[in-house]
């Protein structure tokens, strides 16, 4: 697949973007690296790489650091790391605010891209299950979802069981007649996503964006009771009054941070750190060239 994700004129905006920024800002200590956080997963790789060539073009060197994605926390407080570039507030917990109460980072605003976490279904499911996008529609459509191992409830493809099991509640708290069923791994839940879709079968998957999956299988979010504060852990709120998690997954958000040294000591480069921002419809097809296309990710990021 040729990506087209630059034109010309974006790639003017960007040079004169860049020129401008330069010429207000200092450059500052040139010779020394800009270190970079990479965490565990392909967007971001993309999120730090694009930003990365960015900062090269305007004359910083830059050094990609691996970093655990809870660690960089206390990477970033002294240097070890100077900014990470894809913090979601989904899954960061208390690190990133004990982080930001250090006063030795700096957040510097959203990358960009919209963050969702709930329940998806496909092409099948839709045709299968023509009330959807209400999730009250899915008890009227059991038998579409239904497997031989959760016969006679339908099935949720859930994420590994590892990375929590608020939908074994959410199904509860919403009286549906389904079964949470954790895939194996990331690599299963993606695998099960694409079988489905090459074989039109009805498929209701807890899943997230922006992902490369999205790239080869249309996933529409289910229309959950909407989020209320409290209610994954108060009964009182919500559709049901005696039970939590009744609701969607909380909308966060994608934030960028930084060594709180970093706008004295590259202050040019704070600046377009700060400017920075991506989309998902950006990073999507470029995961795709790069997971499903074996493509290196300096040439996807540089096209």
């Amino acid at each position: 697949m040729k990506l087209k994700i630059t034109s010309f004129a974006v790639f003017t905006s960007l040079t004169l973007l860049l020129a401008g920024i330069v010429h207000a800002a200092p450059m500052g200590a040139v010779n020394e690296p800009i270190k970079l956080a990479i965490n565990e997963w392909t967007g971001q790789h993309i999120s730090t790489h694009v930003v990365g060539q960015i900062l090269e073009r305007a004359g910083y060197k830059v050094e990609y650091v691996t970093a655990g994605y809870y660690p960089q926390m206390t990477a970033i407080r002294d240097n070890t790391v100077s900014a990470t570039l894809e913090i979601w507030s989904s899954n960061i917990g208390e690190h990133y605010a004990k982080a930001v109460d250090s006063g030795q980072v700096e957040e510097l605003g959203d990358l960009g891209l919209i963050p969702v976490e709930t329940w998806m279904y496909n092409d099948a499911a839709a045709a299968a299950c023509p009330g959807l996008p209400d999730w009250k529609a899915l008890n009227g459509c059991v038998d579409a979802f239904a497997k031989a191992d959760t016969f006679p409830k339908g099935r949720l493809l859930d994420y590994p069981a590892d990375w929590g099991t608020s939908n074994v509640d959410r199904i509860k708290g919403l009286k549906m007649d389904f079964v949470s069923v954790p895939a194996g791994s990331e690599g299963a839940l993606v695998a099960e996503i694409k079988g489905a879709e090459a074989r039109k079968e009805p498929l209701l998957v807890m899943f997230w964006a922006p992902h490369w999956a999205h790239a080869v299988a249309n996933l529409t979010n289910v229309a959950l009771p909407p989020y209320q504060a409290g209610c994954h852990d108060d009964a009182s709120v919500g559709v049901n009054p005696n039970a939590t998690w009744d609701c969607d997954w909380e909308r966060g958000y994608i934030k960028k941070m930084a060594w709180i040294g970093l706008k004295d000591k590259w202050p040019a480069a704070h600046a377009i750190l700060s400017a920075y921002k991506l989309r998902n419809e950006d990073q999507i097809p470029m995961m795709n060239a790069i997971d499903q296309e074996g493509r290196k990710i300096k040439d996807v990021v540089r096209e």
